[in-house]
């Protein structure tokens, strides 16, 4: 019996992808073996905040970074971080954001279940745009004295090219924040997105880096990312004898120190911030394109394992950035034949031995998406076998 059966919890197939319901990803050994070695002995939270931002900072290119308790708090610190600037008394304020600098500009077309990080903090969103398009001069339409920042979501970068709308921001002195969270299935992406010219950006270090899941981080200008550490750390101390690092936290720019900040409730341990740094050195020590042609590998072996079923179609759907760079396999049944709705489909999926949890953006079509980044070995043939179980079950009935 292992833990989680313990206390009676059953393991699942995740063929979902690196969504934080199931646990994100898994961790290699090392990423473990670091955290367990963080958890014997204690440090200065502040000096390995700065060494770790250090370490980040060069992967990414930015001027500096830091770590975070997941992708969402990064975001929220972000937007934190664009209303007060280095400016103690706003830092007391928030979320109260009352006559500050509170806007951040969104496309309409991406807006997501994940901004509500934006209200977190204070800040209040104004849409631009349609649901099908937005151009850089909608967004100049819409800077004013309250403009704090604009938040960038990746994916659909054919219709708003970041480029682009960083030039508009930098003629306005607004910042760009980009929510990277979930974009880290190209190594390209932990670059590009500073070298475009965004000045904060939001990753989260589960997910496709298999670091811990509570776990994030947000690299990119110096100025900003002290405003962060400074809303985020434990400031319970007595001035005269903290160590805290200059570079990151420099007493001298601030009128007073600020006590106890919005991201106080964000906190990343010592343990998540070395798994972190093992994670990401690990991350660029993989072989990414073996990896995607592992997924697809699994896959076909579930497609190849479905053809002859009756009432079932399986097809491979081809990598799509928009997707998160990995193929996927689409499994669709035939509702009218078998008298089962997608919804009905993905509950016996569930609800079934194995418990199996894909994607669900095509059920109303009866459909369910299978993502490889999750599958271990076996789980291919567990899925073939379950499905075809499900759908003999409907047949004979």
């Amino acid at each position: 019996m292992n833990v989680y059966e313990s206390l009676g919890v059953t393991p699942v197939i995740n063929a979902l992808g690196t969504f934080t319901r199931l646990g994100g990803s898994l961790m290699p050994s090392e990423v473990l073996q670091s955290m367990q070695e963080a958890a014997g002995r204690f440090v200065c939270m502040e000096q390995l905040q700065h060494a770790a931002g250090k370490v980040i900072a060069d992967i990414t290119g930015a001027e500096a970074a830091y770590v975070t308790s997941g992708a969402q708090a990064a975001l929220v610190l972000s937007v934190a971080a664009c209303i007060t600037g280095l400016d103690a008394a706003k830092m007391d304020r928030l979320p109260e954001t009352t006559g500050l600098r509170n806007q951040v500009i969104m496309a309409r077309l991406h807006r997501n279940h994940y901004d509500h990080a934006v209200e977190a903090a204070g800040g209040r969103i104004v849409e631009v745009g349609s649901d099908g398009e937005c151009r850089t001069d909608d967004f100049a339409s819409k800077f004013n004295d309250f403009t704090a920042a604009i938040l960038y979501l990746p994916g659909l970068e054919d219709r708003l090219p970041l480029t682009d709308l960083v030039s508009v921001a930098r003629r306005h002195h607004v910042p760009v924040i980009v929510d990277a969270a979930g974009r880290c299935d190209e190594p390209r992406n932990l670059t590009r997105f500073v070298a475009d010219g965004a000045d904060l950006v939001c990753f989260s270090g589960g997910k496709y880096i298999r670091g811990p899941q509570a776990s994030g981080f947000v690299c990119g200008r110096r100025g900003l990312i002290s405003a962060i550490a400074w809303q985020h750390l434990d400031m319970d101390f007595t001035l005269g004898v903290w160590t805290a690092p200059p570079e990151l936290l420099s007493a001298d720019q601030l009128d007073f120190i600020p006590r106890q900040g919005i991201g106080r409730g964000y906190k990343a341990g010592k343990e998540e911030i070395i798994g972190l740094l093992t994670a990401l050195r690990l991350y660029f020590e993989r072989d990414h394109a073996a990896e995607k042609a592992n997924g697809l590998r699994r896959l076909q072996s579930i497609c190849d394992g479905l053809r002859g079923v009756v009432h079932v179609t399986a097809e491979i759907l081809p990598a799509n950035p928009v997707r998160g760079g990995f193929p996927l396999a689409r499994i669709a049944i035939d509702r009218e034949a078998l008298g089962m709705s997608g919804y009905d489909f993905i509950r016996r999926l569930i609800q079934g031995r194995p418990s199996i949890h894909p994607g669900e953006r095509e059920l109303d079509r009866g459909a369910v998406i299978i993502h490889p980044f999750g599958l271990q070995d076996g789980d291919e043939q567990a899925i073939v076998r379950r499905v075809t179980e499900i759908v003999s079950s409907h047949s004979a009935a």
